[in-house]
């Protein structure tokens, strides 16, 4: 295992691990997450967690969102968007959430697509896993199922889903070409892709990426605009879509992210 993946694994199993001890703020070096809006993120500063200009984190889903999941799938969440709301997600659908954490967009997406569907939920981190399982059960949640594995090799059949979403994780791929090429095996023709990532202005290098924050601080390893929108065609999909949706460091971006498997 390379040793990114380790930090990233690492990582996350220390803020499950701060969840289920109830603290609720990873401010730690390379921190890009916050579960209270008093916490001050070290690596991208005040502007991470400040309450009403979050960039990260809970404070980007709506009071109305977050009081329908239990209280630890909140504060587990270090995502950069809604992925749910991105999706479009329908009655009856099948959906995957790659890097699924503490299980917030996999419980959220079990709502929208009701008893006759299904949400799976992704992650490689066995803290985080057996989080995400707490939260279903205390959920009351009969839809959705914890998967462990990365998201590299998703351990689902071809065709097995109509929507995969994700929040704020392909970033932390160091093999991102595999995950693209998961992703088009796993949905069913004419599925969907409905993504929160974040997102390098084109003219950012590698290096200059590197130098506003750290890979698990989910910045150095995030693809250009560019990137991303040619990385899926390549990949097979059509319809693609990189649209900002807010800046989380100079010239780094929050960023929706949709596309589609031809029928």
């Amino acid at each position: 295992m390379n040793e990114v993946l380790e930090q990233v694994r690492d990582r996350y199993a220390t803020i499950a691990r701060q969840v289920q001890a109830g603290e609720g703020c990873d401010c730690g070096e390379g921190g890009c997450g916050c579960g209270d809006a008093a916490c001050r993120c070290a690596e991208l500063g005040a502007s991470c967690c400040d309450s009403g200009s979050a960039v990260f984190g809970p404070e980007l889903y709506s009071e109305a969102m977050r009081s329908e999941v239990p209280s630890s799938a909140v504060l587990a969440s270090l995502g950069c968007g809604v992925p749910t709301e991105v999706a479009g997600l329908r009655e009856g659908e099948t959906v995957l959430d790659l890097g699924s954490g503490g299980g917030i967009d996999v419980l959220l997406s079990a709502k929208c697509v009701g008893p006759k569907g299904k949400a799976y939920g992704l992650d490689m981190t066995e803290e985080m896993h057996e989080l995400a399982r707490v939260n279903a059960a205390a959920s009351g949640a009969t839809n959705v199922e914890f998967l462990r594995g990365v998201i590299e090799e998703v351990p689902l059949p071809a065709g097995a889903v109509d929507v995969i979403i994700s929040n704020c994780v392909i970033n932390l791929s160091t093999d991102k070409r595999r995950v693209f090429d998961e992703m088009f095996r796993v949905l069913r023709a004419g599925g969907r892709v409905g993504v929160s990532d974040v997102v390098a202005a084109d003219d950012l290098t590698l290096e200059e990426r590197a130098e506003r924050g750290s890979f698990t601080g989910c910045i150095a390893g995030a693809l250009s605009f560019s990137e991303y929108r040619s990385s899926l065609a390549a990949a097979g999909f059509v319809d693609v879509e990189v649209e900002p949706t807010h800046e989380v460091t100079d010239r780094m971006f929050g960023a929706i992210v949709r596309a589609r498997k031809p029928l």
